[in-house]
């Protein structure tokens, strides 16, 4: 599956942190975490709102399976 995070913007976001070079391997597995993590919350959100009986996903579902985190 291709990455859906773009590069430049995260390796920029490091950077922003303090980090003054920042390694391609580096930003790579942060995309990877960051993903798992979003399709986690996503399935956990699509929950919440099948079981509140919509087909829409919704900020309150997101921000829901968030604070269950």
């Amino acid at each position: 599956m291709p990455k859906v995070f773009a590069w430049s913007p995260i390796k920029e976001l490091m950077k922003s942190c303090g980090a003054e070079m920042v390694s391609r391997e580096a930003v790579d597995e942060l995309i990877s975490y960051l993903e798992a993590v979003a399709k986690e919350l996503t399935s956990k959100a699509l929950e919440l709102s099948r079981h509140a009986q919509r087909k829409k996903l919704t900020e309150d579902d997101m921000k829901l399976a968030i604070n269950l985190e």
